[in-house]
């Protein structure tokens, strides 16, 4: 961990904590609404009136989140590997952001496209189960392609994401063992859906999904690569705590900056977000969500 970043986390949860200063500390930036899929779930893309956001326009909403003290970022789409902007790439924007002042750059792929070379310090594949699971989201041959792209990446940080549905919540336990015993899988991040307009459908009941995190929960003891704390899965169990989504940044694909789409309204008692029980560990000191969140920005 560098130095400034080392002194700048504690400083910014004392001010957090203690004098209840609202200063973002990620952003997730939505560079595009463009997609190469059309997943069931995807509350981002559309076919219609499509946002593309350009080199400079990126740069401005970089530099504004930094100063609202922002100092990860996290590049999503759409599908960020098919940013264009004359010749600009997806490496030029990864670039700006260090030279901004971020301490860490993140990009979100369906890994669909080839994604070796990518500069960014992390990378997150949506892997959505194994075989016909992730197939029946994001569409066939969906699967064989991440897998093909998994395995000539050779980032030394990638990890994948499962966002658990009524499609796939059966694949969950295999998909753990995946990410295991892939050599090229640093971790797995495991969501729940959340139901957006259009996609209630897909939200598995409160009961599964205890049971579910109950599964996880051992399974994170056990000492598999799971990046969610047991802390803070227990507290995605009954929702029942103060969310802190300002802690994130969101900049949407027409430009506009807000926090989470779903506060303040019912789907935010449905939030399937686990960073949300991750970010209320951490308010409350809980040992492992702090250590989770350190080795996770390290």
């Amino acid at each position: 961990m560098k130095i400034k970043q080392l002194f700048y986390l504690p400083w910014w949860f004392l001010q957090a904590r203690f004098l209840g200063r609202r200063r973002p500390l990620q952003t997730v930036l939505f560079i595009s609404d463009r997609c190469n899929l059309q997943c069931k779930h995807c509350s981002v893309y559309q076919q219609e009136n499509q946002h593309n956001m350009t080199y400079d326009e990126v740069q401005q909403h970089l530099e504004y989140s930094y100063r609202l003290g922002s100092r990860y970022v996290d590049f999503e789409g759409g599908e960020v590997m098919i940013w264009r902007d004359g010749d600009y790439r997806i490496n030029d924007l990864i670039d700006l952001a260090k030279r901004i002042g971020f301490f860490s750059v993140t990009i979100t792929t369906n890994a669909q496209l080839p994604f070796a070379g990518c500069r960014a310090d992390s990378i997150w594949v949506s892997l959505d189960g194994i075989g016909p699971y992730h197939e029946a989201i994001r569409g066939k041959g969906t699967f064989a392609r991440l897998e093909k792209n998994f395995a000539s990446c050779g980032h030394k940080h990638l990890s994948v994401n499962m966002v658990v549905n009524t499609l796939n919540y059966e694949s969950v336990d295999e998909t753990i063992e995946y990410a295991r015993n892939n050599p090229a899988i640093d971790m797995i991040s495991i969501n729940f859906h959340t139901p957006f307009p259009d996609t209630e459908y897909l939200m598995i009941d409160k009961q599964l999904r205890n049971e579910i995190i109950d599964r996880i929960i051992k399974y994170k003891k056990m000492g598999y690569p799971i990046m969610n704390s047991v802390s803070g899965l227990k507290k995605m169990k009954n929702m029942d705590f103060e969310k802190r989504c300002w802690v994130t940044n969101f900049v949407y694909p027409d430009g506009s900056h807000g926090n989470c789409i779903g506060e303040g309204t019912d789907i935010c008692n449905d939030c399937g977000f686990c960073m949300a029980g991750e970010m209320a560990s951490v308010f409350n000191f809980c040992p492992d969500t702090i250590f989770a969140g350190l080795k996770l920005r390290g």
